[in-house]
C-alpha cells in the first residue's frame, strides 16, 4: 500500500469517527436558553449490576455526586417540581428540578446524603403500591425478568424520613405503575386520582406533582390529572420546556442514564439531549 493510499484510508477513518461523535454528542448544537428550567429524570442511584437489563436506570453514586457538585458549582438553583411550577413566571436563570421515578430505597441510602451535602432539593414520584410488583412488562411484554421487582423500594417510614429533611417533595407515580392508555376510565381514575388521595392521607402532605408511568398517557389521562388537582405532570419525552408557555401536564424531562459519561451529562444540560436524537 502506498503512502498516498494509506493517507486516504486514515483520512476516511478520521472523518467517519468525527461524523460518528458529532452525531452521537451533537456538541455543535446551540444551548437552549438558560432561562428555561431543566427537569432531570433519574430512577436509581446505584452502581451498575453485572448482566442486568436495566443498568441505564442506575446512575452510580460517584457519578451522581459529580453531577450535583457540577450543578452547584455552576450556579444552578434547585427546585422541587411544585416550587418550579409555582415560580414558573419568575424563575432565575439556571433553575433545575431533580426528579426520581418509582421510589427506590437507594434514593434514601445513596442519593439523600449527596442532596444534603449540596442542599439540593428534589421530587420523588412514588408508586403507592410499589412492593413486590413487576411492572416493566406492562410497557413491553418481553420485559419479564423481574429485575425491577427485586429492587428494594422505600418503606413508608423511610419516605417520612425523606420528607423530614425539608429537601424532598413526594409526587404521585400512580397506584401500581400501570400502562395508563391501556386502562378503562374507571381504572384510570383509581390510578391517577386515588394515588393522590392516598399519598396525602398516608404522609400528611399536599401531593401536587404527577408523573405518567413509562411516560405513556392519552388525552383522558391528561384531563384526569388536572381534575385530580395536580399542578403538573411530567413525561419521558426528552427536551427542555419554557414553563411560561408549556402545557404543565405534558412536561418534558432530560433523561439521565447510568450509561452517560460526564460529557454527555453536560451536553444534555445544555440542549436537553445527548446527541441528534437521544
Amino acid at each position: 500500500m502506498s503512502w498516498f493510499t494509506l493517507d486516504i484510508v486514515v483520512f476516511i477513518a478520521v472523518l467517519a469517527l468525527a461524523l460518528y461523535y458529532s452525531r452521537r454528542y451533537a456538541w455543535w448544537k446551540r444551548a437552549v436558553d438558560y432561562k428555561q428550567p431543566r427537569i432531570l429524570m433519574y430512577h436509581m442511584i446505584h452502581n451498575p449490576v453485572k448482566g442486568a437489563k436495566f443498568n441505564s436506570l442506575r446512575v452510580s453514586p460517584a457519578m451522581f455526586e459529580k453531577q450535583i457538585r457540577y450543578l452547584s458549582e455552576q450556579g444552578w438553583r434547585f427546585f422541587t417540581m411544585s416550587e418550579l411550577i409555582q415560580s414558573k413566571n419568575n424563575l432565575p436563570e439556571k433553575s433545575v428540578a431533580i426528579t426520581f421515578d418509582d421510589g427506590y430505597q437507594d434514593n434514601l441510602q445513596n442519593a439523600l446524603p449527596i442532596l444534603k451535602k449540596y442542599r439540593a432539593r428534589a421530587t420523588i414520584y412514588l408508586v403507592v403500591d410499589r412492593h413486590k410488583r413487576e411492572w416493566s412488562s406492562k410497557r413491553k411484554p418481553e420485559n419479564t425478568s423481574g429485575e425491577l421487582m427485586k429492587e428494594a423500594k422505600l418503606q413508608d417510614e423511610e419516605v417520612r424520613e425523606l420528607l423530614n429533611t425539608g429537601l424532598i417533595e413526594i409526587g404521585s407515580h400512580s397506584i401500581t405503575h400501570e400502562n395508563l392508555p391501556t386502562l378503562g376510565d374507571a381504572q384510570k381514575k383509581v390510578e391517577i386520582m386515588n394515588s393522590r388521595k392516598q399519598l396525602q392521607e398516608i404522609f400528611g402532605i399536599e401531593c401536587d406533582a404527577f408523573c405518567y408511568p413509562f411516560g405513556l398517557y392519552d388525552e383522558t389521562d391528561v384531563k384526569l390529572v388536572e381534575q385530580a388537582g395536580y399542578a403538573s405532570a411530567t413525561t419521558v419525552e426528552k427536551g427542555i420546556d419554557d414553563l411560561s408557555s408549556a402545557d404543565p401536564y405534558r412536561l418534558k424531562r432530560i433523561t439521565i442514564s447510568g450509561k452517560d459519561n460526564f460529557y454527555a451529562f453536560r451536553l444534555k444540560l445544555k440542549t436537553g439531549k445527548r446527541g441528534v436524537k437521544k
